[in-house]
């Protein structure tokens, strides 16, 4: 797999950007084709649930763009070498980076809260481009040709990569300064607190609250959205302070809740750029 899709990345490396973009185009529109029918009800179901579309025509239309969008993100990702400072300097503007550069003022590093919005792979990359010490914490993926291809490229785009099961690494990497980025908007199973999203109860993950509550760092919410033209804005919010208290697990209930709240607030304003095929809702 890993020959395989690095060949490709070599093949878009060369193609003219306009061909890209149309090649991006055909992408999306046949993974809607591919996606299995109790899987677009379900996504469905959870649009007009989070009561962000009144009908279901108006929720599949929602789904259908958030399908959509993966044709060019993928191939933006397969273009990571062709990135250099220049280039990302042209392709997206940061906003707010006033606020992770404060964060990081405090030398406690910062945790960098995102979700599967947007071009999320480009945000670490831009941040990285920018100069600041982002850890992309990652799940490792079942294809081991995968994993070591989409791992390659992160670090070629300058970010430090750990696995989520690698927390002694990630305290570690907090107290050096670095910016550690968790990805924190899906189905957390068992592992995780439950607090409402969008409504209703969902299993969170508690690592962003519990590492931040732990080495007492800011926590830093960022966003990549896409814009009609092609470029990107990479949007990040004012940090908060993570609840620390006796009540360590009434903390992390505390500060997963608020982090939930920003999210949420993310997506109701950009509803086609979240991944509504994941069931956030599962447990």
């Amino acid at each position: 797999m890993y020959i395989i899709i690095k060949t490709l990345s070599r093949l878009v490396c060369m193609l003219p950007a306009a061909l890209c973009d149309a090649i991006g185009f055909v992408i999306g529109r046949l993974s809607w084709l591919a996606v299995q029918k109790w899987r677009r009800q379900m996504a469905v179901d959870n649009v007009i649930k989070s009561g962000l579309a009144a009908t279901p025509a108006a929720a599949e239309s929602i789904v259908r763009e958030s399908v959509y969008r993966f044709g060019p993100m993928m191939l933006e990702v397969l273009m990571f070498p062709q990135l250099t400072k220049e280039k990302i300097d042209g392709m997206v503007k940061i906003t707010g980076g006033e606020y992770l550069r404060e964060a990081l003022t405090h030398g406690r590093g910062a945790v960098l809260i995102t979700a599967h919005s947007g071009n999320w792979e480009l945000l670490g990359a831009t941040l990285a481009f920018h100069g600041y010490p982002i850890v992309a914490v990652v799940k490792k993926q079942s294809d081991l040709g995968a994993d070591r291809f989409i791992n390659e490229y992160r670090t070629l785009a300058g970010m430090h990569v750990t696995y989520k099961t690698s927390v002694r690494e990630m305290v570690r990497l907090l107290g050096e300064g670095k910016i550690v980025g968790l990805l924190m908007d899906q189905d957390a199973g068992a592992d995780g607190v439950v607090v409402d999203f969008f409504g209703r109860p969902a299993s969170s993950p508690q690592g962003p609250a519990a590492l931040a509550r732990m080495k007492e760092s800011p926590i830093v919410p960022a966003f990549m959205t896409r814009n009609a033209d092609g470029t990107h804005e990479a949007i990040i919010h004012p940090f908060l302070w993570p609840e620390k208290t006796a009540d360590r697990e009434g903390d992390i209930v505390q500060t997963t809740n608020k982090l939930n709240r920003i999210i949420e607030d993310h997506i109701r304003k950009h509803p086609t750029e979240w991944f509504w095929l994941h069931n956030r809702w599962k447990v």
